[in-house]
This record gives structure tokens, C-alpha cells and sequence, in this order.
């Protein structure tokens, strides 16, 4: 079946115009071969000269050529190129046509057999096989030199440098003509004055208590009820996987939660009529999605699979996105699993009534909606309507609080990421590149290799970022890593590879620590639980919310999103709350927290 960016791109005018160009000139070059191996040519009587050689100045014969092997002109073959006669028109003083018998101009076709010529036909030419002109009597038309007169070959070799300089020339109109339409067809909002209400949304474990006057942030769960309360039209989801259903993996009274969530979803479908659609990973042994079978089943949702197999040859679906009704959105570390709501510690942020912000994180839900089609394939170039123009180095504008930030989304990998979009691990650079003062960094894996690829590389580019943060820039740098039952012992090395650079000269610090959820003898049997499952970056100037642990192949070919939120305004939060400070005020509630172990 093909897909829909196909009909924008198949049998465009440009391509069907520089293939003409193209046969054109090669029907141009075998003509030239066969006049220039050819022994004469006639242009007819009273014909414009055009195949010109150096002439005396003294008295022409008006005799045929003479044959140096002595042949006459009817053993010889010969090649006739015959255009129309042409006359002065007395009263515009232009050359025209002559009339033939029909009426129509006199032109002949290209004969190889040898003709009758009378004394007529035979008179323009001289003795070396040349055309005279008609008048002897006149000076020559001559092009170029004086001494010269123009060969025919000109006029091919002419026409085939104008054919090969359109067809050069085609493509550089046609992406001057994409880049435009581009423009045209790019987001109206260069800066959003949307009354956006933008909130950190966090899921913390039963059992995970802090003190009285820790800040707590509404929760995943209360937020997506709120998000599906809200939908009047549309609710689209892009997830890795759904295990929502009470008792689902393992029975345990807290997934009351995420049952409440699929039956609320179940109803907006059917009783709302809300539009839902997914997008999720290839269902597999471990994660069967039975939960959006079921929505199909009940005609509630229409759902598409990704195969990363077949798209990319390895990678998964890893975002976790809400976008509802091109207005409100959700993006953060928390799957569609009731885990996920009570068991796990997670880490987002909603946006609501901010439909600049959803209309162009939709675009990257529609970049995944293509490619759950069947045979759909990853294309060289997206549509343009995917585009955008809001990146790390075009951010929006965003009005918060009566106070400008600069905001965008990323994405990974970067074959997904359509023009104009950043790829995450280039805004992640990007955002500890412009720290000035602090990184702050808490995620459940760190590690400087592609951990999931069949032989392990080392990739250290994000450690490399870190490192010369600190001691180039002097900023200090903090890493708060999860420690569960599924971490890797060799991740411990790593970190403390990081960790060895604190204090190697002055002002250089980078420090290390493990968050440990705690869990009681019945929570250990819940499999793949109590985990610190954060995947975001605060500094002293951005906040960087995204979807992905920090390996290698998160980045490279596993499907993610991140939000940046940069402020522009130098030390704007010794005055002001804002989200950037309100998540450097979570991570420092973390960091100090009896949670938190050194290596």
C-alpha cells in the first residue's frame, strides 16, 4: 500500500521535463555524429547559410565539387539537411519562410541514398565541398571571426549546452521553489501568545515518601484523566507499549489506576466519540499489547504498529506523547502501564490550552501515524507539511506568564526527524553547551556505548559533552542514575570514570549518585518496578524534558521526543517561578534525599 507522502512525489512536472531535456539532447548528439560524418550538406535554394568555412576573397565556381576519388556525385553517398528557404520580408525586414506548393514551407527530409541534382541544386557549392552564398556578389554573413564562417555543428553543440544548462538549473529552481513553499506551508506562529498552562507531572512510587515540605507536582495519573476529560475531538497516543488492564502482568491492587485509564479511554471512544489514535511499538512475548487490541475490537481507537525491524533494522518506539485535540499535550518518561502511575518514578510535563506547542509536536505523532502503514518505508526526504521551523536554532517564543521563553521540540532518530526539526542528541548538546553555571542530570541509564546492537560500540558523546563542561567551562555537572534489579553492572564503571574527574584542577566538578527506590517484600514480586524511570536535564538557563535513557542507541535508532524550555533572561529565578526552576527544585529534592547513594 503506498504511502502518503507517495502521491506527493510520484511523477512530479520537473522530473517529466528534464527527462524530455535529456532526450532531447541525446536525439541532438546522434544527429550531430551523422552530419559531421556526413560529406555534404544542403540547406536548399536560396537557403541561410550556417556551415561556413574560410573563402577567398576572389571569384567563385559556380561548378559542383569534384569528387577527389574521382567518383561522381551519384556513386557518392550523401546526407541532405534541408530547412526552409528563407526571403526578405520588405516591410518588417526579417527573414520568412518560403511557400512550398501546399502553401507551406519547403522542408526536406535527411536522405543517405544518392540523388539527381540538376545545375541548380548543384551551384551554391565550391570546389572543398562548401556552401556558398546565394549572391556572390554580397559580403558573406559571418558570426564571430571574419575570416570565418559558422560550421553547422555550432548549432547542436549550442543547443545541447542550453539542454544541459536547464537541466543543471531545474533542481536548483525546484528546492528554491521547496524551500518557499516550505515557508508557506511552516507553522503561523513565530511567537505564541496561546494563554498556555504549562505544569511538571510526576509519578512517585507508593512507598516513596518525602518530607512534609517537599514539593510535589500533580500527578501522571490525575493528569491523563485530565487529558481525556478535556478531548472534544482527538486524542492521539504514541507509546512503546500498553499493559494498562487491572492485575495485568502481575496482580496488584494498585493498578486500579491504570484501569481507570483504559476504561476512561474505552468510553471516550465509544460513548464521546472521540477520535483516538496509536501508534505504539511491534507488539512482542513480553509486551503482547493486548489492551489496544481490545480498544480496536470495541471499535474505540484505530491503532499502527511500527516494525523498527523493517524500518531501520533494529531500534524501538520509545515515546511516551498525548496530544489532544491539536490544543493539550502530555510528553514525559511514563509508558501506558499502570506501573507506570503507582510503582515507577516518572517525570513529564503537560501543556494545556497551548495549541501552538501541540500543533507542532502533532507533526511528529504524523510522522510515526506514516510509518505504521503497511510496507510503509522511511523516506529520503519528508512531506513539507512535517516540517519545521522551530528548532535549536529558530526557537519559538513562547509567552508563560507574561514572561518570553524559547522553547522546541526534538526528536530521535534522526531519519524520523523531518527539515527544520533538531535531533534530541543535538539539543541534548546543545543545552549543556549553553549551561553557564550547573548540569543537572537524572536518568535510569548512562552509558558512553550502544548498549541494544549486536557487537557494544563505544560512543561517548555525551560523555564528552560532560567532561569538557567541567573543565573547560568550569560548570559543575551532577548525574542522579538509577540502581534497581535491572541495572548493569558495567554501568558502575562508567560513572565512576565520570566521577574521577571531580577535582582534577580547580573549579572542576562532576559527582555521581545513585537513586535506589525503596521496596517492601510484596512491591519486590512486582517484575520491572520500583525504578527512578526520569529521562530529563535541568541547567542554570534550560530545562530538557524528554523520553529516552542516555546510550547510544536511544539515539541513533530509537524513536524518542524531548521539550526544551530555555530562558533567555539571565538569573530570571531569583525573582520568578518557572519551570525551569521548578524542576532544578525536583532534582535537588532528589539529590538530597535519603534515596540518593554516592558510588
Amino acid at each position: 500500500m503506498p504511502s502518503f507522502w507517495d502521491f506527493g512525489r510520484r511523477h512530479p512536472k520537473h522530473r517529466n521535463l528534464q527527462d524530455g531535456l535529456f532526450q532531447i539532447a541525446s536525439q541532438t548528439c546522434s544527429l550531430l555524429v551523422q552530419v559531421n560524418n556526413t560529406n555534404n550538406i544542403s540547406y536548399g535554394d536560396n537557403s541561410s547559410n550556417i556551415h561556413l568555412n574560410n573563402l577567398s576573397s576572389g571569384s567563385h565556381s559556380r561548378t559542383p565539387p569534384a569528387d577527389p576519388g574521382g567518383s561522381t556525385s551519384s556513386d557518392r553517398e550523401q546526407l541532405l539537411v534541408v530547412v526552409p528557404p528563407m526571403t526578405t520580408d520588405k516591410v518588417v525586414n526579417k527573414y520568412r519562410p518560403v511557400p512550398g506548393l501546399l502553401g507551406k514551407p519547403r522542408l526536406s527530409t535527411v536522405f543517405e541514398t544518392p540523388l539527381v541534382q540538376n545545375d541548380e541544386d548543384t551551384e551554391p557549392w565550391n570546389h572543398n565541398g562548401y556552401m556558398l552564398p546565394v549572391d556572390l556578389e554580397a559580403a558573406p554573413t559571418r558570426w564571430g571571426d571574419k575570416s570565418k564562417w559558422c560550421r553547422p555543428s555550432c548549432i547542436p553543440i549550442s543547443i545541447i549546452c542550453i539542454l544541459i544548462f536547464l537541466v543543471v538549473l531545474l533542481p536548483l529552481l525546484d528546492h528554491a521553489a521547496e524551500r518557499a513553499l516550505q515557508e508557506l506551508n511552516s507553522s503561523p506562529y513565530d511567537s505564541c501568545d496561546d494563554t498556555c498552562r504549562l505544569s511538571l507531572v510526576e509519578s512517585i512510587p507508593q512507598g516513596l515518601v518525602y518530607p512534609n515540605d517537599s514539593v510535589i507536582y500533580p500527578s501522571t495519573f490525575h493528569t491523563w484523566l485530565e487529558l481525556i476529560s478535556s478531548a472534544q475531538e482527538s486524542i492521539d497516543i504514541a507509546s512503546f507499549y500498553w499493559t494498562l488492564r487491572q492485575s495485568e502482568v502481575y496482580p496488584d491492587p494498585s493498578s486500579i489506576q491504570g484501569e481507570t485509564i483504559f476504561q476512561s479511554l474505552l468510553k471516550a471512544g465509544i460513548e464521546r466519540g472521540i477520535k483516538i489514535r496509536i501508534t505504539q511499538n511491534a507488539p512482542s512475548q513480553n509486551y503482547p499489547n493486548t489492551d489496544t487490541e481490545l480498544l480496536v475490537k470495541r471499535k474505540a481507537a484505530e491503532v499502527r504498529t511500527l516494525n523498527f525491524a523493517k524500518l531501520l533494522g533494529s531500534g524501538v518506539l520509545h515515546t511516551k506523547l498525548w496530544v489532544i485535540d491539536r490544543k493539550h499535550v502530555y510528553l514525559g518518561s511514563a509508558n501506558m502501564d499502570w506501573r507506570a502511575l503507582t510503582q515507577v518514578k516518572e517525570m513529564g510535563i503537560s501543556m494545556f490550552n497551548c495549541t501552538c506547542l501541540a500543533d507542532d509536536v502533532a507533526k511528529i505523532f504524523e510522522v510515526y501515524w506514516a510509518l505504521g502503514i503497511d510496507g510503509a518505508k522511511v523516506p529520503s526526504h519528508w512531506p513539507i507539511n512535517l516540517s519545521t521551523k522551530y528548532n535549536l536554532k529558530t526557537p519559538m517564543d513562547l509567552l508563560y506568564n507574561n514572561e518570553t521563553f524559547h522553547t522546541y521540540f526534538s526528536s530521535s532518530p534522526p531519519p524520523f526527524s523531518p527539515s527544520g526539526r533538531t535531533d534530541d542528541i543535538d539539543a541534548l548538546l546543545g543545552v549543556v553547551r549553553q549551561a553557564e553555571r550547573f548540569v543537572y542530570i537524572a536518568v535510569m541509564d548512562y552509558f558512553p556505548l550502544t548498549i541494544y546492537t549486536p557487537k557494544t560500540r563505544y560512543w561517548p558523546v555525551i560523555d564528552d559533552a560532560l567532561r569538557a563542561a567541567a573543565i573547560e567551562h568550569r560548570v559543575r555537572v551532577r548525574l542522579l542514575i538509577s540502581l534497581w534489579n535491572h541495572s548493569r553492572p558495567a554501568e558502575d564503571n562508567f560513572l565512576r570514570s565520570l566521577a574521577s574527574v571531580d577535582g582534577a584542577y580547580p573549579g572542576v566538578s562532576i559527582e555521581v549518585r545513585r537513586f535506589i527506590v525503596p521496596a517492601d517484600e510484596a512491591q519486590q514480586k512486582i517484575p520491572f518496578a520500583r525504578v527512578n524511570h526520569n529521562k530529563y536535564m535541568v541547567t542554570d538557563n534550560t530545562a530538557f524534558i524528554g523520553t529516552s535513557n542516555w546510550s547510544g542507541d536511544y539515539f541513533t535508532d530509537t524513536a524518542g521526543v524531548s521539550f526544551v524550555l530555555h530562558d533567555p533572561v539571565f538569573d530570571r529565578n531569583s525573582t520568578h517561578t518557572t519551570v525551569r526552576s521548578q524542576l532544578q527544585a525536583v532534582f535537588e529534592r532528589d539529590w538530597n534525599s535519603v534515596y540518593a547513594h554516592p558510588l
